[in-house]
């Protein structure tokens, strides 16, 4: 099986561009889209395990040296030619293709017996405003390659001595391309037409299999936009007693109604009346921590800034930044003769020439 054109990519492809086929073909195979589809549920496995070898750069490399082997791994292999049979002629679908000859040479070095790390799981998460801010508990599903608990990640099981299914207990077994018949060793059972183990039939061989559960995450208060939070041992189990992957949620933050956030500090816009701007006032304003008291002083200009020390976001060190109100003015709508003649009167009395400093 070539990883390559399993994911249909060139040999050449970037790591983008892998990512990008693992996606497409993981929307078109992932076993929650085919439910009960054991075909699928196989090619999905199959497609993951090309994408965990082809995306990792070290062990990609070593995929791709064995390629470089193959001649010599083809030469040193005991298949024999056992001559012609022109009682069948073995062609299309039912003729063997080279890959099925040789399968035996390929799959050992792709496969090996070297511990492999699984690799890691990427998920986002959208959470509210204030839950970012105070801390919250949530789940994330996931589709993981897990440890199959039937044969303990092994592939198959142990059984008493039985006669091989797979060579007919000849310890060969054969293939056909057109006329000509060809046999080698069976690799099921190493030539001796006996087995003591047979492939696990839960997860047909392939010592994982495909699960979707809810995995808990912890959002710590005063998580930003955009924060990157590891959930341990929570992506793609690994191969031969190798390391499980890590999954990797990143955290998206709804807007909030009045709120912004600027670091650790809460910066919060209050409108003012003209009047309450002009003689002061005494206003509540809402906070993390319930209501707050604001006294606005006479003849306060929009724009000015008030600060609630120690009202803002939690940091990791325990304290937390502050809450800023920001003041804006909102004009009346005058629609009235008597309002108009009042803020006429009101400019008459209040005469400044607020645009002095703009000429030029």
């Amino acid at each position: 099986m070539d990883f390559y054109s399993l994911l249909g990519v060139d040999a050449n492809a970037t790591t983008a561009e892998i990512k990008r086929a693992y996606r497409r073909l993981s929307r078109r195979y992932h076993p929650g889209l085919n439910p009960g589809d054991r075909a699928a549920e196989d090619l999905f496995q199959q497609i993951s395990e090309a994408y965990e070898t082809l995306s990792d750069p070290q062990r990609r490399s070593k995929y791709d040296a064995n390629g470089s082997r193959l001649r010599e791994a083809i030469a040193e292999h005991t298949f024999e030619f056992s001559g012609f049979d022109f009682s069948v002629r073995a062609e299309g679908p039912q003729a063997a293709t080279f890959t099925e000859l040789f399968a035996d040479i390929l799959h050992p070095l792709t496969a090996g017996t070297a511990a492999e790390h699984g690799a890691d799981l990427h998920a986002s998460l959208t959470v509210p405003f204030l839950e970012a801010v105070q801390g919250v508990r949530r789940q994330v599903v996931v589709t993981r390659q897990d440890v199959c608990s039937a044969c303990r990640g092994r592939g198959f099981v142990q059984t008493s001595e039985g006669r091989c299914g797979h060579c007919h207990a000849t310890g060969k077994v054969r293939w056909a391309r057109e006329h000509m018949v060809f046999s080698k060793p069976c690799a099921a059972c190493a030539g001796t037409g006996k087995l003591h183990q047979q492939r696990c039939e839960v997860c047909s061989g392939h010592a994982r299999v495909v699960r979707t559960e809810a995995v808990p995450v912890d959002v710590p208060a005063g998580t930003d936009e955009g924060a990157r939070l590891r959930i341990a041992g929570k992506g793609h189990a690994g191969r031969n007693g190798g390391r499980t992957g890590d999954l990797y949620v990143t955290i998206q933050i709804e807007p909030h109604q009045f709120f912004e956030r600027h670091g650790e500090h809460l910066l919060l816009r209050v409108p003012l009346a003209v009047h309450e701007a002009v003689l002061g006032t005494r206003l509540e304003v809402p906070s993390l921590d319930g209501a707050a008291r604001l006294r606005v002083p006479p003849g306060t200009q929009a724009g000015h800034r008030f600060r609630f020390k120690g009202r803002g976001v939690p940091t990791a060190s325990g304290a937390r930044g502050d809450l800023i109100v920001e003041v804006t003015l909102v004009l009346p709508p005058v629609v009235d003769e008597r309002s108009k003649e009042l803020m006429r009167e009101f400019g008459r009395l209040n005469h400044i020439d607020v645009r002095r400093n703009m000429m030029v």
